[in-house]
């Protein structure tokens, strides 16, 4: 019952099926090399802890909520980079909105533009007000419209990101 060797295919991926999953994802959630963002990226910390965190190794927003996914690992890192637990707490909250799906540096601005700057502030935002101010600031900005899914998965990522 065996096989003859000429009978044997060997099954490898079809590249029009990788082509089409990485190009129906839109740009913005693929950085350069597919890596997470870079902690450069973070508008709520000053440069002297840019330096520190980069001096302990942290140079993407991965790493920085690697090493802050507990209460304790958050002192430790804020003892070591001579900042407080508070800004620990904020450079991690926007690392997560950062790392949102279909979210890049485009939607960080828009959301900046209307005061939101971590999950925290994302989740704390009715629906509806959130959905209308990101359209509000993409018309402002002269930026092209997000699609509405985009939209309701960064806000729905932020109700589960907060309530983890």
């Amino acid at each position: 019952m065996g096989c003859k060797r000429s009978q044997v295919r060997i099954l490898s991926p079809r590249p029009q099926l990788l082509h089409r999953t990485t190009s129906s994802v839109p740009r913005a959630t693929l950085s350069e090399g597919g890596h997470m963002p870079a902690i450069e990226q973070l508008t709520r910390i000053e440069p002297v802890h840019l330096a520190r965190l980069q001096a302990h190794g942290l140079f993407t927003t991965g790493l920085l909520l690697e090493r802050t996914e507990t209460p304790t690992r958050r002192q430790t890192l804020a003892d070591q980079t001579d900042a407080s637990p508070a800004d620990v707490a904020e450079w991690r909250d926007e690392a997560l909105l950062l790392n949102l799906a279909f979210f890049g540096p485009t939607e960080h601005e828009l959301l900046a533009q209307i005061g939101i700057t971590g999950v925290t502030a994302l989740a704390a935002t009715a629906w509806e007000a959130f959905e209308s101010a990101v359209l509000r600031a993409a018309t402002d900005l002269h930026y092209a419209v997000p699609d509405r899914l985009a939209v309701r998965s960064w806000w729905e990522q932020g109700q589960v990101l907060v309530e983890a």
